[in-house]
């Protein structure tokens, strides 16, 4: 599909579907009948005080929907009010990520034919086609990762996240170098807790660290982690084999770093930025992590070991404290972690916790501007006391099954120091079992992509 730009109107459209934006309610449909050659479908954005990019993308998604059912071209009216909006970046987001299709092992049925973009004022077409180019370029990174996500886990595992990391950096043309840890090199960084996690699979595990640094020197720095478990089987607390099914999304995180990562030269940004995973898979065998097990983090801390499927705050314990290493200006994390932020906050909502305000303020600004769906929860003090073991320094779970998303966050934050951090639980939204929108259909969604690039671009 192109998303091609040019100057006119309705009238001169010859044939297909003619896609208007109206005053409506949002997401409202009328197909309307005309003189002339072409075919109208008005969508609803709302009244012009109410109207935002994200009704502007659903609305996109709906003409999509309808344009691909009845195998239609389509052209689309830019023309607006909203001189706060970005109408063709919105709505070339929003056709790029409806017509996304993984399509490795099953070609689509239909695709989409190219859809002209069409604004009467000569004045905006230029503004329009960048504003398209910029939603294109950032496509190429949420691709990225709702491919890796998408793939079957005998085609991702540690090496191919390795990989990807190796091609990004090579892309770069020496803006990002890769530095790939082997399992000898975490020994030596006392890295026990990833490791007793990655010690029961065939493949190695791999710590990944990429670096952009600006062109110019900067005393700021970011470091972004990504939880990366290839395939989560639950360890020896075996999953269900129904909770197993979609476990090759347990590595959204790191998908989220990647995909940031493929554009990062695009964005620009004007201080050092540092992607951090630690891959591994998780599975039962002989050589397997144990239930009952005392592994010691590459911060000293000793972790009892409870529940073998409670993996990823393991790995990600060594990963934030390697990060704490790299003196940033602030440390956030990703990471497809708790069942219990799903059951608190649904499918579609990712959960934020912060130890700091302004972070966690300019996460949500972050996501809001990306259409990414944010609440910030609590690192409630007193819930600490659910993580005190007898025989350790800390529990890798908490005594009480309530409030387990706040708990795993509260368990990592154990790990960053006195470091601005914030961790964003996207058990919920990394994987869309259902269309989570108009524009966002089933299986990997790229969540975080859209906000990190947000974010990196106004972090100072």
């Amino acid at each position: 599909m192109q998303i091609l730009v040019k100057k006119g109107k309705e009238e001169d459209v010859q044939g297909g579907l003619v896609v208007k934006f109206t005053a409506a309610k949002q997401g409202e449909q009328k197909f309307v009948q005309t003189s002339f050659a072409a075919q109208i479908l008005e969508v609803g954005i709302g009244q012009a005080a109410e109207v935002t990019a994200e009704a502007i993308r659903e609305a996109t998604g709906i003409a999509v929907a309808f344009t691909q059912k009845l195998s239609l071209k389509m052209s689309i009216i830019c023309d607006g009010g909203e001189h706060h909006i970005d109408r063709g970046f919105a709505i070339a987001e929003a056709l790029l990520l409806a017509t996304y299709v993984y399509d490795t092992y099953k070609k689509p049925k239909t695709q989409l034919g190219d859809v002209t973009l069409l604004c009467a004022d000569a004045r905006q077409v230029v503004r329009i086609e960048k504003g398209v180019a910029r939603a294109a370029e950032r496509n190429l990174g949420i691709t990225l990762a709702r491919n890796l996500v998408n793939a079957p886990p005998h085609d991702i595992h540690p090496e191919q996240l390795a990989q990807t990391a190796r091609d990004i950096a090579k892309a770069s043309k020496g803006r990002v170098k890769a530095k790939i840890l082997e399992r000898v090199d975490c020994e030596k960084l006392g890295m026990g807790a990833f490791l007793a996690v990655a010690q029961g699979s065939a493949y190695a595990p791999k710590f990944i660290h990429l670096t952009y640094t600006p062109t110019k020197p900067s005393k700021s720095s970011l470091a972004i982690v990504g939880k990366g478990i290839t395939f989560d089987s639950g360890g020896l607390s075996l999953k269900p084999s129904a909770s197993m099914a979609t476990m090759k999304c347990d590595m959204g995180g790191a998908a989220a770093v990647l995909g940031l990562f493929s554009v990062i030269t695009t964005l620009a940004p004007r201080y050092t930025v540092h992607g951090i995973i630690a891959a591994a898979e998780n599975m039962p065998s002989g050589t397997a992590y144990r239930p009952g097990d005392i592994v010691r983090s590459a911060n000293g801390k000793t972790i009892e070991v409870l529940d073998t499927d409670a993996e990823g705050r393991m790995t990600l314990a060594d990963a934030l404290d390697y990060a704490t290493k790299l003196l940033p200006t602030a440390i956030v994390d990703l990471a497809t972690l708790t069942g219990a932020c799903i059951v608190g906050l649904g499918e579609e909502i990712a959960g934020l916790m912060c130890n700091d305000e302004a972070l966690a303020v300019s996460l949500l600004a972050a996501a809001e501007r990306a259409g990414e769906k944010l609440w910030e929860m609590p690192l409630e003090k007193r819930y600490r006391a659910l993580l005190e073991s007898d025989v350790a320094d800390i529990r890798q779970i908490a005594t009480s099954r309530y409030g387990g998303s706040l708990t795993a966050g509260l368990f990592l934050q154990e790990f960053v120091g006195t470091f601005p951090w914030a961790h964003l639980d996207i058990a919920g939204p990394a994987f869309a079992e259902r269309p989570m929108s108009s524009y966002i259909g089933k299986g990997g969604t790229g969540y975080g992509v859209r906000t990190l690039v947000e974010f990196v671009q106004a972090f100072k």
